[in-house]
C-alpha cells in the first residue's frame, strides 16, 4: 500500500506516491501555463491545473503498476495564497487563478490600511496586510468580475485557495485546512475560525469561503480517478514542507528553495507575534490536537530568478546551466541583483521595490550576473534569518535546506558561508509532498506516530561556513546597499 501525494504548486503539479519507509516509489509531474495579463499580473487557468491533476496522478499510478486499490489514503499540498473562486452548483471557474506573486491588489491594500498602516489586522490573523495573501484578491476579484458579484449576491459564489480547488475537484467538498487559512488574512489566527469582522472588513461574503480542517483527518473519499480512497491530509506547502523536514519541535526551522524562499521555525502551540517582519502563521494541526504555530519569512524570487535568466534574457538555456556559468568566475564581480520582481516580501513588505542590477561596469559579464543571482537567493535568506533571530530564534544550530535549488552546490555553500551555519539538505529531497503523504497517513494509521515520522528523517549532505566574517560582512553590507536601491520605484 501506499500514500498518494498531489502536490500542487506554483510551475507545475505532480503526484508522488510513498511507501511506508517514506521512499519515493513513482513520480509524475506536469508543469502548466504562466499567464502574465499586465505587468505585475501573473495568473493560472484552474481548469488545467484539475487535467494536470488528473494526468499525473495516473502517470504515478502507471509508473508504480498500481490502482487506486494500492493507495490508503491521499494528501494535498499546494502553493498556498493563489486564489479560485467556482460557481458552487456547476464547478466551472470565475475567472483564472490569482497567482500569490500577484501584485494587482497593492491600492486595495493600502486603502484597507488606511490609517492604520499595514499592521491593521495582524493581532487577529497574524499576518501585515500585503498583496501576498488571498483575501485581497478575493475582494479584488469581487469589485471587478461582475460574474463572481452575480453568483455571491446569489448566494452561489465559492472562493478558496488552490487546495480547496483541488479538493473540490476530487470529493466535491469545500474545504480548506488550517494552514492554508492562515494565509487569507480571514482567519482568526487564535479560534482558527473565519473572524466575520475580517471578513466584513476585507469584504468577502463568510458564506463563499470552504469549510476550515485540521491538518490530518479523513475528510471523504475521493471520486474518479482515485474513487474510493480517502482524502486525509491537507497542507500549504511551506507547511508540508517543515512537516516532511521532520521539524516538528519548537526551534526547529527549515528553508526551501523554490519559486520563491520560504523559512518556517517552529514555536510550538505558543503564537509569537513578530517586530521584525515576520509572518505568524500555521504549521500544523493533527485531528483534535492543538494547532502548532510558526514563524515564516517569505521570499517571493528564488529559483524564479533563474528561470527569468533563461527564459527573458536569455543567458543560459536551462537552469541546470546556471550553476557552472557561475562558477566560471572567481567571484561576482561587484554585481548585485535584487529581485524585486513583484515587490520585496519579508522582512521588508515593500510592494513599491522593483528589480535591480547595480555594481555593473565594462568588466561584468553574464557569468557575473548568473554568479549574483544565486547569492541574490542567499542573500535574502540571510535577511530572514537575521529577522527570526531579531525574534528569539537564538538557538538555531543548522538549517535544513530542502527544495530544485538544494542540488545547486554554489548556492548551497555560499548560503553557510553568509549565514555562517551549517546548511544541511536530507536524503529524501521530496519534503514538500512528504509532508502531506505523512500527515494523510497519519490520519488512516499507516504511520503510528510522530515519533515514527521523525526517525525516517536522515541527513545527505552537509554544507560547513567556510567564510572569514570580515568578508561575510562585506558582502551583506553591498547587498543591503542595492536594497535601497530597489526601493521606491512605483
Amino acid at each position: 500500500m501506499y500514500i498518494a501525494s498531489i502536490d500542487q504548486g506554483t510551475t507545475s503539479t505532480r503526484c508522488i506516491l510513498f511507501d511506508h519507509a517514506g521512499e519515493v516509489v513513482a513520480v509524475g509531474q506536469k508543469e502548466h501555463e504562466q499567464i502574465f495579463p499586465q505587468p505585475g499580473w501573473v495568473e493560472h487557468d484552474p481548469a488545467e491545473i484539475l487535467v494536470r491533476t488528473d494526468e499525473v496522478i495516473i502517470e504515478a499510478l502507471k509508473a508504480a503498476g498500481a490502482s487506486a486499490a494500492d493507495i490508503a489514503a491521499v494528501g494535498i499540498t499546494n502553493q498556498r495564497e493563489t486564489t479560485v473562486l467556482w460557481n458552487k452548483t456547476t464547478g466551472e471557474p470565475v475567472g483564472n487563478a490569482i497567482v500569490w506573486q500577484d501584485v494587482r491588489t497593492a491600492d486595495l491594500v493600502k486603502e484597507l490600511g488606511g490609517y492604520f498602516g499595514p499592521d491593521r489586522f495582524r493581532d487577529v490573523c497574524g499576518l501585515p496586510l500585503a498583496t501576498y495573501f488571498a483575501g485581497p484578491k478575493m475582494r479584488w476579484a469581487l469589485d471587478h468580475w461582475p460574474e463572481a458579484k452575480r453568483l455571491s449576491d446569489a448566494g452561489n459564489l465559492a472562493v478558496g485557495t488552490i487546495d480547496s480547488w483541488v479538493a473540490f475537484h476530487l470529493t466535491g467538498l469545500h474545504i480548506t485546512d488550517v494552514t492554508n487559512a492562515s494565509r487569507t488574512m480571514l482567519m482568526n489566527i487564535e479560534t482558527l475560525e473565519w473572524d466575520p469582522d475580517l471578513c466584513e472588513a476585507l469584504g468577502v461574503p463568510i458564506e463563499a469561503l470552504p469549510r476550515i480542517v485540521s491538518s490530518s483527518e479523513v475528510y471523504g473519499s475521493c471520486l474518479g480517478v482515485l474513487e474510493g480512497v480517502p482524502l486525509a491530509g491537507i497542507l500549504g506547502d511551506q507547511q508540508a514542507a517543515l512537516f516532511g523536514q521532520a521539524c516538528t519541535e519548537p526551534g526547529e526551522a527549515k528553508n526551501t528553495y523554490g519559486t520563491g524562499c520560504f523559512m518556517l521555525l517552529n514555536t510550538g502551540t505558543e503564537i509569537v507575534s513578530s517586530s521584525s517582519g515576520l509572518l505568524t502563521t500555521v504549521a500544523y494541526r493533527l485531528g483534535n490536537e492543538p494547532a502548532v504555530y510558526a514563524l515564516e519569512g517569505s521570499v517571493a524570487i528564488a529559483g524564479a530568478l533563474i528561470q527569468w535568466l533563461r527564459d527573458n534574457l536569455g543567458i543560459i538555456n536551462s537552469a541546470g546551466e546556471v550553476e557552472g556559468l557561475a562558477h566560471s568566475v572567481a567571484d561576482n564581480g561587484g554585481v548585485y541583483v535584487v529581485p524585486a520582481f513583484s515587490g520585496l516580501f519579508a522582512p521588508h513588505w515593500r510592494d513599491d521595490a522593483r528589480g535591480v542590477i547595480v555594481g555593473l561596469t565594462r568588466f561584468a559579464n553574464r557569468a557575473h550576473i548568473a554568479r549574483a543571482s544565486l547569492e541574490a537567493v542567499a542573500f535574502q535568506v540571510k535577511e530572514v534569518l537575521d529577522a527570526m533571530r531579531a525574534d528569539g530564534a537564538t538557538h538555531l544550530t543548522m538549517l535544513k535546506a530542502d527544495g530544485g535549488m538544494t542540488a545547486n552546490e554554489l548556492l548551497m555553500q555560499f548560503q553557510a558561508d553568509i549565514i555562517d551555519l551549517p546548511v544541511v539538505r536530507p536524503r529524501i529531497v521530496e519534503t514538500t509532498a512528504l509532508g502531506a503523504a505523512y500527515v494523510a497517513g497519519l490520519a488512516v494509521g499507516f504511520w503510528e506516530s510522530l515519533g515514527e515520522v521523525r526517525l525516517q528523517w536522515a541527513v545527505d549532505k552537509t554544507w560547513t561556513p567556510n567564510m572569514a566574517q570580515y568578508h561575510r560582512e562585506e558582502l551583506f553590507a553591498s547587498w543591503q546597499k542595492a536594497v535601497t536601491r530597489a526601493l521606491d520605484w512605483v
